[in-house]
C-alpha cells in the first residue's frame, strides 16, 4: 500500500508585484545636504591674510643677455631701463626698446613700498601691448 500526499493546488504566499523602479529620494537628499555645506563651506576657504612677498629664497635664474626691466619706484615712478614714463607711454616705450618682439621678456621691479595694485596696473598695461612673458624681481632672502 502507498501512501500518497495531495498537497493541493499551489498557492503563493506572497501576492505582490516586484516594484523595478529605482527610488533616487535618498539620493537627492544626500545631494542636497552636500550642496548646502559646500555652500556654506565655500566662502571659509578664501585667504584673507596680509602676506609680505619681495622676498624671494629660490635660487637665481640667469638673466638674458639684454634684458628688458621695468621698475617702479616706492613713490609711484616707472621706468623702463633707466628711462622715466609714465603708465600711458609705457606700451610706445617698451615696444621701442624691444624693437616691437612681443616674445621678449621683460622683468618687472616693484619697490616693497609700492601697492599691489600698481604693479597690477603696470602688468595689465604690457600685457595688453602684446607681452606675456613678464617676470617678478625680487630680492634674494638673507638667511640669519
Amino acid at each position: 500500500m502507498s501512501i500518497q500526499f495531495n498537497s493541493g493546488p499551489t498557492v503563493k504566499r506572497h501576492n505582490y508585484q516586484q516594484n523595478a523602479e529605482m527610488n533616487i529620494t535618498p539620493f537627492v537628499d544626500v545631494m542636497l545636504v552636500l550642496l548646502i555645506i559646500f555652500m556654506v563651506a565655500a566662502p571659509l576657504a578664501t585667504v584673507d591674510v596680509p602676506v609680505d612677498l619681495p622676498s624671494n629664497a629660490a635660487a637665481p635664474s640667469s638673466p638674458p643677455a639684454d634684458p628688458v626691466y621695468v621698475s617702479v619706484q616706492a613713490d609711484g615712478l616707472l621706468f623702463v631701463q633707466e628711462q622715466e614714463v609714465t603708465i600711458d607711454g609705457l606700451q610706445a616705450l617698451v615696444r621701442g626698446v624691444t624693437s616691437g618682439q612681443q616674445d621678449t621678456r621683460l622683468f618687472l621691479r616693484g619697490d616693497q613700498a609700492v601697492d599691489y595694485g600698481t604693479l597690477m596696473r603696470v602688468m595689465n598695461t604690457l600685457q595688453k601691448a602684446g607681452y606675456t612673458r613678464i617676470s617678478l624681481v625680487a630680492s634674494e632672502e638673507l638667511e640669519p
